[in-house]
C-alpha cells in the first residue's frame, strides 16, 4: 500500500520550489535586462566613434541613423527605429563618463563593471536620459537603484519633483550630497520635504474637504503616501490615542523610521497654520519622548502637515535650537518644476 504523503509535508515542498523556480525567473529576467542596457550602451558607443570620424556633421548623423535603422530593422525587426538608436546614442553620451571612472577606479571586467555601473533596466534609462542636469540625474538613479523603484515609481517621483523639494529643504552644505550618496536619513532634517505632494490622493484642490477626508484619504493610498515620505517608514496607526490627566488626546498618523529610529507623528491641517497647532505637537512629541520611547531609540519628530503656514510665526512660536518639531506645506497636485527650480536659483 502507498503510503500517502502529509498535506502539509507536501505543500511546503511545493512552495520551496515554487521560490526557487521564481528566483530563477527574475535572475534570468536581470540578467536579459542587463545584457540589453549593456548592447544598446555599446550600440551608441559605435553610433557616436562613427559620427566622429564623420566629424560629427548634423546632415551625416542623420543619414547614418536613417540607413542603420532599415538596415537593423530589415534584420532584427522592431526597437531599431531612429529615435531608439538616437536614444542609445545619447544614452552613450550621458553615461560614458561614469563607465570610464569606474574602470579606472578597479580592475574588474568590462561587462562585471558595467552591469554595476548600470544597475537598472532600459525603461528607467529611458527616463534618465531625459534628465539634463547630471547632478539631478545622479539622485534619481541612486535612488531608482536603492530603492528598487519601478518605472511608475520613478517617473512619478521625478513629476513629484523630489530632487528639488530636497533641495529646497536643505543647507547647501548637504546638497551636493544627494547626487553623491542619494537621500540619507541621518537627521531629523533628513526626513523634510517642502513641500509634500499628495496628488496621488485624488483629492481636488478647489473641493471642500475635511481633516478627517483628508485622513481618510492618506490611509485609503497609506502604500503611495508611505513612499512620499520616504525611506524606512512604518505604519504604527491613525487617532492613536494617549491619556494623562483624565484627558484623552489623539495623534491623527503614527509612523516609526527604522532608519532613524525614532517615532514620527503627523498632524494634518486644511486650513491656516496657527501657534496653538505647534503647541499641541510639542505637547505630542514630548509625551512620545517622555512615555513611549526606549532608552535606545531617538527624539520622537513631529510634522504638521498644513494648507498654508507663516514661517514667522513658526520661527517664533519654536525653540531657536528646534531639531524636532516641522511645519510643512502639502499640495494636492504636482508642482511646476520651473517654479521650483526659481525658488532654487533664489
Amino acid at each position: 500500500m502507498t503510503k500517502k504523503i502529509p498535506v502539509q509535508s507536501h505543500r511546503k515542498l511545493f512552495e520551496n520550489i515554487k521560490t526557487l523556480l521564481n528566483d530563477a525567473r527574475k535572475a534570468v529576467v536581470r540578467n536579459i535586462n542587463s545584457a540589453m542596457v549593456m548592447t544598446y550602451f555599446e550600440i551608441g558607443r559605435m553610433i557616436v566613434v562613427d559620427e566622429q570620424q564623420g566629424k560629427v556633421r548634423a546632415d551625416y548623423a542623420k543619414e547614418t541613423l536613417k540607413n542603420l535603422s532599415l538596415d537593423l530593422t530589415r534584420e532584427f525587426g522592431k526597437g531599431f527605429s531612429e529615435r531608439n538608436l538616437e536614444n542609445m546614442r545619447k544614452f552613450y553620451l550621458s553615461y560614458a563618463p561614469k563607465i570610464s571612472q569606474t574602470l579606472s577606479a578597479k580592475s574588474e571586467t568590462v561587462s562585471r563593471i558595467s552591469a554595476q555601473a548600470l544597475p537598472l533596466g532600459w525603461s528607467h534609462y529611458l527616463l534618465l536620459i531625459r534628465i539634463a542636469n547630471e547632478e539631478e540625474r545622479r539622485f534619481y538613479e541612486i535612488e531608482a537603484a536603492s530603492q528598487n523603484w519601478s518605472v511608475r515609481e520613478l517617473e512619478r517621483q521625478f513629476n513629484s519633483s523630489l530632487y528639488e523639494r530636497l533641495v529646497l529643504s536643505r543647507d547647501k552644505k548637504k546638497v551636493n550630497d544627494l547626487s553623491e550618496k542619494g537621500h540619507i536619513l541621518a537627521t531629523a532634517q533628513d526626513v523634510i520635504k517642502e513641500p509634500y505632494v499628495l496628488e496621488f490622493l485624488g483629492i481636488k484642490e478647489e473641493s471642500a474637504y475635511s481633516e478627517n477626508d483628508l485622513e481618510s484619504a492618506i490611509i485609503n493610498r497609506i502604500e503611495h503616501f508611505m513612499l512620499e515620505l520616504g525611506k524606512g517608514f512604518l505604519f504604527a496607526g491613525r487617532q492613536v490615542r494617549f491619556s494623562f490627566d483624565e484627558e484623552h488626546y489623539y495623534v491623527d498618523l503614527v509612523f516609526y523610521n527604522r532608519l532613524l529610529k525614532c517615532f514620527v507623528l503627523i498632524d494634518l491641517k486644511i486650513g491656516k497654520l496657527k501657534h496653538q497647532d505647534l503647541g499641541q505637537m510639542q505637547m505630542y512629541v514630548n509625551y512620545y519622548d517622555r512615555y513611549v520611547k526606549s532608552a535606545d531609540e531617538n527624539k520622537t519628530i513631529g510634522i504638521i502637515l498644513c494648507k498654508d503656514k507663516h514661517k514667522a510665526l513658526v520661527e517664533i512660536t519654536l525653540p531657536e535650537d528646534n531639531e524636532q518639531i516641522f511645519a510643512q506645506k502639502y499640495q494636492l497636485y504636482l508642482p511646476s518644476k520651473e517654479e521650483l527650480k526659481k525658488q532654487l536659483e533664489e
